[in-house]
C-alpha cells in the first residue's frame, strides 16, 4: 500500500476496499447499454503529473458517491484535499471532512459524462485518494482496460502518425497492460505513460478498431516491450533484464529505424576549488556547476544513495567505457567517479568522492540521465582536454518495437500486422477472450 503506518487490520480494510471498487465498476460496466461484456480493469497510481504532494483539488462532472456515507460531494464544486498531522482533510461547499486513510469516489454511471478532475486533469472511472507514507496524497484511478489504452496511446506516440502505426502501438500497449491486470501500476514510463481522459480521435479509433487484440506466443501473452528508437539494431530481452532469451526478441538490423544519433558533452571540472571565495558568507550560493542539467541528475542520484542535503559537484575525474560489447553492439560496462561538496543540515561541509569502477552501464546511465545518455548503443566516448564527449544512436532499451521504426513502416504502407510481425516475430495476434 505504500503507507508505513498501516496496521494489519488497516491493510485488510484497504484490500477489501479495492475489491469493492473493482466489483462496483464491473456492475456499472454491465449497466452501460453499449458494452456487451465485462472488461478487465486497470488500477493506475497517478504519479506523473501529481508528484509527491500534500494538497490537490478535486472536481466532478456527473454524480459520484463515496464508500464513506458521511462524505457527500456535489457536482461542479471544487474541493481541496490536504494532509495535516498525518490525516486527510477534504474541504469544499462550506464543509470540512476528516478522512481516515483513503477516500473512494465512484461514478453513479460509467460513461464519458462522469468525469473526475484531479488538479484540473480529467479521468474516467473510480478514484481512490489515499494517504501515502503519512504525508502525501496518492490518487489511484480504476477504469476498464480499453479506456485506459485510449489514455495511453496518444501519450506514447504522435497521433498524426499513420493509423496502422497507431494500431501497432495499441496492440503493444494492450498486451503490456493485459499482463499487468490485477496489479497496481503507475502512469509513468516505468510502465506506460497514461494521460487520463485526454483522448485523441485518431488514437481512439486505433484502439477501437483493434479491440481486444493482443500479441501472443504459444497462446500466452508476451511482454510487448517497445522503445522510442533502437538505433538501427534490435536487442534481446536477456541482455537488458536477464532471464531466458525469448525467440520473439531477436537481435537483428532494423532498416526502418531512423537511428536517431545523439551526443552530449560533460566537463571534467564543474567547480574549481580555487575559484571559491571561501571568505564570502554567501559562497555556497555563488558557485554553480557548468553542466547544470547533468549535475542536477547526479545530485539527485547522490541524495537517494546516502547523501541527503545540499550538494555541489566539483569534478568528474573519471568517465570511461570498457571494451566489452554485446552481439547487438551495445556497450556493457564503464567507470565514473564524482567529487563533490556535501553540506549537512547543521551547515557542516564535507569533501566526498564516489566511484563506480567497471560496473554495468545501467548503474551509470541513471546518474547522467536517460534523456541525455539515451541508449547503450554507443559509438564513442572521448576526452578532449577537460571535456568528455559521448556519441551514440537510439533512445531506450531497443527490445521489441521501435516506435519510430513503426512510424516509418506505416509511412511505407505496411499494415499493423506486418509491423507486429517484424518487431515481434514468431508471435500470433489473438483476442484476449480466445486465450
Amino acid at each position: 500500500m505504500g503507507c508505513n503506518n498501516f496496521g494489519n487490520v488497516d491493510r485488510q480494510l484497504v484490500g477489501k476496499m479495492k475489491y469493492i471498487i473493482s466489483f462496483l465498476l464491473l456492475i456499472t460496466t454491465f449497466l452501460i447499454p453499449n458494452v456487451t461484456e465485462a472488461e478487465e480493469m486497470m488500477r493506475v497510481r497517478l504519479v506523473n503529473h501529481i508528484g509527491d504532494t500534500s494538497k490537490l483539488t478535486i472536481k466532478m462532472e456527473g454524480d459520484y458517491f463515496s464508500l464513506d456515507p458521511t462524505v457527500q460531494l456535489r457536482e461542479g464544486v471544487e474541493y481541496k484535499l490536504t494532509v495535516k498531522n498525518g490525516s486527510l482533510f477534504l474541504k469544499g461547499n462550506k464543509k470540512t471532512y476528516e478522512i481516515n486513510d483513503s477516500l473512494v469516489l465512484i461514478p453513479n454511471n460509467y460513461d464519458n459524462q462522469h468525469v473526475i478532475h484531479i488538479n484540473d486533469k480529467p479521468y474516467l472511472g473510480a478514484m481512490e485518494l489515499r494517504l501515502e507514507n503519512g504525508q502525501h496524497i496518492r490518487p489511484v484511478n480504476q477504469l476498464p482496460l480499453e479506456d485506459y489504452l485510449k489514455g495511453v496511446v496518444p501519450f506514447e506516440v504522435f497521433s498524426e502518425w499513420s493509423l496502422h502505426t497507431l494500431k501497432a502501438q495499441a496492440l503493444a500497449a494492450r498486451t503490456y497492460a493485459a499482463s499487468h491486470v490485477g496489479e497496481e501500476i503507475d502512469d509513468t514510463i516505468r510502465y506506460q505513460v497514461y494521460g487520463g481522459f485526454a483522448w485523441d480521435p485518431k488514437t481512439t479509433k486505433a484502439v477501437n478498431e483493434t479491440k481486444g487484440e493482443v500479441i501472443t506466443y504459444n497462446n500466452r501473452l508476451i511482454n510487448a516491450f517497445y522503445s522510442a528508437s533502437n538505433g538501427g539494431k534490435t536487442e534481446n530481452n536477456s541482455h537488458v533484464w536477464g532471464g531466458k532469451a525469448m525467440p520473439f526478441f531477436p537481435i537483428k538490423k532494423d532498416p526502418y529505424d531512423p537511428t536517431h544519433p545523439w551526443e552530449f558533452t560533460l566537463n571534467e571540472t564543474q567547480i574549481s576549488l580555487e575559484d571559491i571565495e571561501w571568505d564570502s558568507p554567501n559562497w555556497w550560493n555563488e558557485v554553480e556547476e557548468k553542466d547544470k542539467e547533468i549535475t542536477e541528475t547526479i545530485k539527485n542520484w547522490l541524495n537517494n544513495r546516502g547523501y541527503p542535503g545540499d550538494i555541489k559537484i566539483l569534478s568528474i575525474p573519471t568517465f570511461e567505457l570498457s571494451n566489452q560489447q554485446l552481439p547487438s553492439d551495445r556497450s556493457v560496462k564503464g567507470s565514473i567517479s564524482i567529487t563533490f561538496l556535501w553540506r549537512l543540515f547543521d551547515g557542516t561541509v564535507w569533501y566526498q568522492e564516489v566511484s563506480l569502477n567497471n560496473v554495468k552501464l545501467n548503474r551509470i546511465r541513471p546518474m547522467i540521465g536517460g534523456t541525455v545518455f539515451k541508449s547503450y548503443l554507443i559509438d564513442s566516448l572521448e576526452k578532449d582536454g577537460e571535456v568528455y564527449t559521448m556519441k551514440g544512436k537510439g533512445f531506450g532499451h531497443g527490445v521489441g518495437m521501435s516506435q519510430w521504426g513503426a512510424y516509418v513502416m506505416g509511412e511505407k504502407g505496411k499494415s499493423y500486422e506486418e509491423i507486429v510481425e517484424f518487431y515481434f516475430p514468431k508471435t500470433t495476434i489473438m483476442q484476449i477472450g480466445e486465450m
